[in-house]
This record gives structure tokens, C-alpha cells and sequence, in this order.
């Protein structure tokens, strides 16, 4: 054998060693990320969890929602093995919507959408991330869904804040039963909100009594219509509004020194401009919540099978707005307590 066909074939060992080299190199590598491609989009299997919460606005009832989710999930999973990622969104839709982009971006494992805007926000954002909504009136309303029978499917479930508002119309009569003119205060950004008073409207209408609604775009607007409504209204409902929650007192600081009694659709509103209200705890409702959000996380249930839940009712009144305004409360009612 020649030196020459020696050498030629010592190159050709050493280069097909050598591609040998980094093929094996390559298959490691990849080897090696399979478990980091697998966890993408995946439940935590380390029993550790992140869970990213958009909170439309901070005021008392949305803040007890987010409390007793955070406090239901600390106390099942263990408060060491979940990370709260909590967001406001300080009142803007549009900042819900960069939210919980970026949650999704962040591969939360579970996404707690506070309020309907922020539900809206989190099913534009992502249909493989498990969302729970909480203080949201009426899914079906919220998410355009035609013939909602208690379910939304997908990736999409949670909680309703919604109080009968047959009983809430009840309840308005019962208190003021000379009442002939009622005027429905609500912001008009809100979808369930304008749910809420169109079906309240059929209830007080049914009943002989005449009704306008009185509609506000954002707080900018709300003293101006809600000084109109008190000038043509015996009595104001308002319904669960995130909108006037945040503004209770230009509603109390107009109605109350021109002797216009409000019906409130929730406790946080009726305890800061309100005579009376059937009420839900906002705290349970998260923490109802909150279990939801275990059985999917710990317990592998499917989001999609579950139906929207409720909690019950309770009938309260604001004692001092009662005393203001000379109006003696009902029996079965339990006093607002307001926290100092």
C-alpha cells in the first residue's frame, strides 16, 4: 500500500470521526431539552405553581375576592409551593389586556381574571391557559356566549357575584312601596352591568312602576347623570358596578343631601351610598373560587367541564344612611359592619 492511499484513508477516519463527534453532540443536546420543551404550556409536576392575578381595580369587594382565592390556594397547596403574580389594572380594560398578555408570555400555570374586563382580557389573551373568573355577574353576557347554560368550555370557568335580581326588585319595593319613579344608575362600559338593569327594569315595570336608566361612560361623567337621576327619581338602583364601587361617594354626596335612598346590587356599594343591598361575601366567593383553582392545579381537573358557581345571600343595610335619611329598616336585615 502506498503512503499516499495511507494518508488518504487516515483523513477520511479522522473527518468520519470527527462528524461522529458532533452527531453525538447534537442527539445529547437535544436529549438534554426534552425535559425543558415538555414543561412549556404543562402543569407544574414539581408540585410548585405560579398563578397570575388581574385585578380590573382595587376597592373592598374585588380586593376580599382576591384575598380568599389567595388564602383557599395557600391553604391546600401550602403557602411555600405557589408564587401570586398580583396585577391591578388600576380601571383600564386596556391595561387588563397587556396583563395578562404578558402572564401568558410568562407561562403562568393558571391565570385568576378579577372582575369582567379582566375576563374579557384573559380569554383574548390565551386559549390553553387555564382562566377562572371571580366577581364576574354573567359569563354568558361577558363572553358573548348565546344560550349559556352554566358552562363556558374551553379553557374558561369560575365564579358569579350575581345576587336574584327578581329578589333585588322585591327588595326595592319592599322598602319603598309609594316609590312611582325609580331611576337605574350604571356605567355603560360595563356589559353586566347594563345586564343587570335591563333585567331589573322588566322585574319594576311588571310591577307598575315607571323606570329610566341613567347611564355614565366612565367617572368623568357620573356626577352630572347621577345629579339628573336624583332630580327625576324617588328611589336609585344600582346594580354590581365596578364603576361605582370606586366612586360610591359622589353617588352618597349627591343622593343623600337631596333624600334619594339607594338600592344597592352589592354590599361594598351599599356600604358607601346605599340603604340596603342583597348581599354577597366577595371572601367566600374567592375562596369558592380558589378551591376551583386547586382541583385543577393539584387535582388535574378539567376547566372545561366545570360549571360556573354561586354563593347565597344575605339581606343587609347601612345603618347610617338609614338614620340620615329617617328611614326606619326592615325586619330580616342585618347591619353593614364597616370596617374602620
Amino acid at each position: 500500500m502506498s503512503s499516499v492511499t495511507s494518508d488518504r484513508r487516515n483523513k477520511e477516519r479522522k473527518y468520519i470521526q470527527m462528524k461522529t463527534r458532533k452527531i453525538l453532540a447534537i442527539i445529547i443536546a437535544a436529549l438534554m431539552m426534552l425535559p425543558l420543551l415538555a414543561s412549556c404550556g404543562e402543569p407544574a409536576d414539581d408540585g410548585k405553581y405560579v398563578i397570575g392575578i388581574c385585578q380590573l381595580t382595587e376597592h373592598p369587594s374585588l380586593d376580599a375576592a382576591t384575598q380568599g382565592f389567595m388564602d383557599a390556594v395557600k391553604e391546600a397547596l401550602g403557602e411555600e409551593n405557589v408564587t401570586f403574580d398580583f396585577q391591578s389594572a388600576q380601571g383600564d380594560s386596556n391595561t387588563c389586556s397587556t396583563i395578562c398578555n404578558q402572564f401568558v408570555s410568562d407561562n403562568v400555570d393558571l391565570i385568576l381574571a378579577n372582575a369582567t374586563p379582566a375576563l374579557q382580557a384573559a380569554a383574548a389573551a390565551t386559549n390553553e391557559v387555564p382562566i377562572l373568573g371571580t366577581s364576574v355577574t354573567e359569563y354568558g353576557v361577558a363572553l358573548e356566549i348565546d344560550d349559556f347554560n352554566g358552562t363556558v368550555g374551553g379553557n374558561i370557568s369560575g365564579t358569579s357575584d350575581l345576587a336574584p335580581l327578581d329578589q333585588q326588585a322585591d327588595m326595592l319595593v319592599e322598602w319603598f312601596p309609594e316609590a312611582k319613579n325609580v331611576g337605574l344608575l350604571y356605567c355603560s362600559a360595563e356589559a353586566n352591568s347594563k345586564y343587570q338593569v335591563d333585567e331589573v327594569q322588566k322585574y319594576l315595570e311588571a310591577k307598575g312602576i315607571t323606570v329610566k336608566q341613567y347611564s355614565f361612560a366612565d367617572s368623568n361623567d357620573l356626577q352630572s347623570v347621577c345629579q339628573l337621576a336624583a332630580d327625576e327619581s324617588d328611589v336609585i338602583y344600582v346594580p354590581t358596578d365596578n364603576a361605582v364601587a370606586d366612586n360610591t361617594g359622589i353617588v352618597d354626596n349627591i343622593c343623600r343631601p337631596a333624600g334619594v335612598p339607594v338600592i344597592a346590587g352589592e354590599e361594598g356599594i351599599c356600604g358607601g351610598c346605599g340603604v340596603a343591598t342583597l348581599s354577597i361575601s366577595y371572601y367566600d366567593l374567592g375562596k369558592t373560587t380558589g378551591e376551583m383553582a386547586v382541583k385543577i392545579l393539584k387535582d388535574e381537573a378539567d376547566v372545561s367541564e366545570m360549571k360556573i358557581e354561586y354563593t347565597t345571600v344575605t339581606k343587609k343595610y347601612n345603618a347610617d344612611i338609614c338614620k340620615a335619611l329617617g328611614i326606619e329598616p326592615l325586619e330580616g336585615y342585618a347591619a353593614i359592619v364597616v370596617e374602620e
